[in-house]
C-alpha cells in the first residue's frame, strides 16, 4: 500500500517570521518604519549580528574569494576584530550605498561602474 507524503503548502513555506505589526497579528506595537528610497536622514547601518530573513547569493572569483578572506584575517590580525565573511561583505555594500546615496554621480561605486 502506497503512501502519501503531505507537504507543506506554500503560505506554510513563505510565511513571515516575525510579526509585521498588522491589525490581525494580534500585535500592538506598529512594524518598524521604512524610509522611502532616497529619503535622507539617519546615515543607513549594515544589519551586523542579528538574524537575517533574507539571502542572496552571489557568484564571485576565486581570487575576489581570497581578497574577502585576506581582508578578513587583516581585520583580525591589525585591529583585533573577528568577523565573518557575511559581516564584512554586509559592510562593505553599506559603505557603497552610503557613498552613492551622499555623492550621487560622483561616488566610488558609480566611478568603477562606468569604467567597464
Amino acid at each position: 500500500m502506497a503512501r502519501r507524503v503531505s507537504l507543506p503548502r506554500a503560505d506554510d513555506l513563505f510565511r513571515p517570521t516575525a510579526p509585521t505589526g498588522g491589525p490581525d497579528s494580534g500585535a500592538s506595537a506598529p512594524g518598524p518604519a521604512v524610509p522611502e528610497p532616497g529619503a535622507t536622514g539617519a546615515p543607513k547601518r549594515p544589519s551586523g549580528r542579528v538574524k537575517h530573513d533574507e539571502k542572496m547569493t552571489v557568484y564571485i572569483t576565486s581570487d575576489e574569494l581570497l581578497d574577502i578572506e585576506h581582508a578578513r584575517l587583516a581585520l583580525r590580525r591589525s585591529h583585533g576584530l573577528a568577523v565573518d565573511r557575511g559581516r564584512l561583505v554586509r559592510e562593505a555594500v553599506a559603505l557603497a550605498l552610503a557613498d552613492l546615496e551622499e555623492n550621487g554621480a560622483e561616488s566610488a561605486l558609480v566611478r568603477r561602474l562606468t569604467e567597464e
